[in-house]
C-alpha cells in the first residue's frame, strides 16, 4: 500500500441517521477521503448522481423499517451506479443479513461498532483494485480492436503499417535500423520487435548512445579485463556481450565517434567481441537493432557516419511517424495516459471536457508521445476534481488552436458580452490616451475613429 492519499481525492458518502456515526468515521477516514453525509432521499439522489463520490458507506437501519428496507436500497443504488464501492454497515445479527447485502451488490459488509480503520484500508484497497481492473480490461478491448500492438498504442493506418513491418522483420536476424523524430516511441517499436521474434526470453540489452561521454562508452559496449586502465578494479563484460544470444538495442547511433563506429563495424563483421585489456575475441551471437533521429543518409554524404557501417544496420529500416501523421490515435493515447497515471497516482480516472480533446487532437505536437506523456501527468496531478479543462492546460498547447482560444474566450459559464466588450473599450482608449500623452484628438486618429465620437467614448466611460 502507497502513502497516505491527499483527502482531495477520493470522495466517500456516509448515508446514516446518526450524526456520532459520521462523525466518528470522518474523522478515521479524513486522511484519505472526502466525506459528506446524506439522510434524507434528496441527499441521497443528490450523491448518486454526483460522479464524484466514489464510494457509499450505508448504515441499513437508516433507511425504512428494517435492515431488509436498507438492501433494497442498497440494490437500486448499484443498479444506477456500477462504479462504486459499496459497504454495507448494520446493528442486527441476522445470519441471512451478510448474504443479502452481497447479492444487492454490497463489496463488504460490517456489524457495529465498526472499525472505521479497516474500513479506510477496504475502501483503498477496492479502488486501487478497480482501477486497475478498468485499465486492464481497456487495455483488453483495444488488443480485440487492433490498437494495442504490444505496448504500441494507435489505430491510425500510419501505426497499423508500423505493425505489419514489426511482424515482418520479428522471426529474422537482420539488422533493424528504427527512424524517426525524437518522442515518438522507436524504444517502443525495438521492444515490440523482440516481444514478437524468437529472441523474445533472451536478453534485451538497451543502450543510449548519447546518454554516456565518449570516455565512457567504449568501455560499457565492448567490456574490460583488470587493470586496462586506471580504476579497472575487476573484469566487467560490455553490453554486446551481455546482449549473447538475445538482442542489443543502440539508441541514438549516430553520436557514435568514427573510432567506436569503426570498432561496432568489425563486430558485425566478424561477430566477435575483444574487451579492452584483453587478448582474445569471444564469439558473440546476438541481434542488432539501432535508431536515431537523424537523416542517415545526410549523415554518410557529408562524412558523419561511416557508409560501409551504413549499410550493415540499414538492411531494414522502420520508420515510425511523428504524431502529427497518426489520424485519430491522440485520443487513444490520451484515454489510456490518463488511466495509466491516475491508477499510478490513485487518483480517480478524470474525465476530459470534449474542447479540451479538440485541442490535444489539433495539436502539432513537436515533442510527440514523449511530450503528449508529459502533458496527460501534468493534467492528472495538477487538476484538482474528475474534469479537466481547458484552463488546465499549458500555455504553448492552449494558446496553439482556435478551439483553445474560444475555451478562453468564453468560459463554461459564458460571459458578460456588454461587460465585456466594454472593459475592451476601455484597454484601447487607456493604450491610446497613453501613447499621446492625453490628447483625444491624437488618440482619435490613432484610433481611426471620428474625434466627437472619442469624446463621447470618454464621458460614457470616465476616462
Amino acid at each position: 500500500m502507497g502513502p497516505p492519499l491527499s483527502n482531495e481525492r477520493y470522495s466517500i458518502a456516509i448515508i446514516t441517521l446518526e450524526e456520532s456515526t459520521f462523525r466518528e468515521m470522518r474523522r478515521a477516514l479524513s486522511p484519505s477521503f472526502r466525506t459528506t453525509m446524506a439522510s434524507t432521499e434528496l441527499q441521497i439522489k443528490t450523491l448518486i448522481d454526483d460522479p464524484d463520490v466514489h464510494g457509499i458507506v450505508l448504515d441499513l437501519e437508516s433507511i425504512g423499517d428494517a435492515p431488509s428496507d436498507g438492501v433494497e436500497v442498497l440494490q437500486e443504488i448499484r443498479r444506477l451506479r456500477e462504479d462504486l464501492i459499496m459497504v454495507a454497515i448494520t446493528s442486527s445479527t441476522s445470519s441471512e443479513l451478510p448474504l443479502m447485502a452481497s447479492q444487492a451488490g454490497a463489496d463488504h459488509f460490517f456489524l457495529k461498532p465498526v472499525d472505521s480503520g479497516q474500513i479506510e484500508t477496504l475502501l483503498l484497497q477496492t479502488l486501487e483494485k478497480r482501477a486497475l481492473q478498468s485499465q486492464g480490461q481497456w487495455m483488453l478491448d483495444q488488443v480485440e480492436n487492433k490498437t494495442v500492438f504490444c505496448g504500441l498504442i494507435g489505430g491510425s493506418d500510419a501505426m497499423r503499417r508500423v505493425y505489419q513491418a514489426i511482424e515482418a522483420v520479428a522471426n529474422s536476424n537482420a539488422s533493424v535500423v528504427i527512424r524517426g523524430e525524437s518522442g515518438v516511441g522507436k524504444e517502443l517499436v525495438a521492444r515490440a520487435i523482440v516481444l514478437t521474434g524468437t529472441r523474445r526470453d533472451r536478453p534485451f540489452v538497451c543502450l543510449n548512445c548519447s546518454a554516456l561521454p565518449e570516455s565512457l562508452i567504449e568501455s560499457e559496449l565492448f567490456g574490460y579485463e583488470r587493470g586496462a586502465f586506471t580504476g579497472a578494479d575487476c573484469a566487467k563484460p560490455g553490453m554486446i556481450e551481455m546482449a549473447h544470444t538475445g538482442t542489443l538495442f543502440l539508441d541514438e547511433i549516430t553520436t557514435l565517434d568514427h573510432g567506436l563506429q569503426s570498432k561496432l563495424l568489425r563486430v558485425l563483421q566478424e561477430r566477435s567481441v575483444q574487451r579492452l585489456g584483453g587478448r582474445a575475441a569471444k564469439k558473440i551471437d546476438f541481434r542488432l537493432i539501432t535508431a536515431t533521429n537523424d537523416d542517415l543518409e545526410d549523415m554518410v554524404k557529408k562524412g558523419r557516419f561511416r557508409e560501409d557501417l551504413y549499410y550493415r544496420i540499414n538492411v531494414v529500416p522502420i520508420v515510425v511517424p511523428p504524431l502529427r501523421e497518426r489520424e485519430g490515435d491522440i485520443p487513444l493515447l490520451v484515454e489510456h495516459l490518463l488511466r495509466l497515471y491516475c491508477t499510478a497516482n490513485q487518483k480517480p480516472v478524470k474525465q476530459l471536457q470534449p474542447e479540451v480533446m479538440q485541442i490535444l487532437d489539433h495539436y502539432s505536437w513537436p515533442g510527440n508521445v514523449r511530450e503528449l506523456e508529459n502533458v496527460v501527468q501534468r493534467l492528472v496531478l495538477m487538476s484538482d476534481g474528475s474534469m479537466i479543462t481547458a484552463h488546465h492546460l499549458p500555455q504553448p498547447v492552449l494558446f496553439s488552436s482556435a478551439v483553445s482560444q474560444e475555451a478562453i474566450l468564453i468560459p463554461e459559464e459564458g460571459v458578460d458580452f456588454d461587460t465585456e466588450m466594454e472593459r475592451i473599450e476601455i484597454a484601447y482608449l487607456n493604450a491610446a490616451l497613453r501613447r499621446t500623452g492625453g490628447k483625444k484628438s491624437a488618440a482619435a486618429a490613432l484610433l481611426r475613429i471620428d474625434p466627437q465620437r472619442m469624446k463621447y467614448l470618454c464621458r460614457k466611460l470616465k476616462l
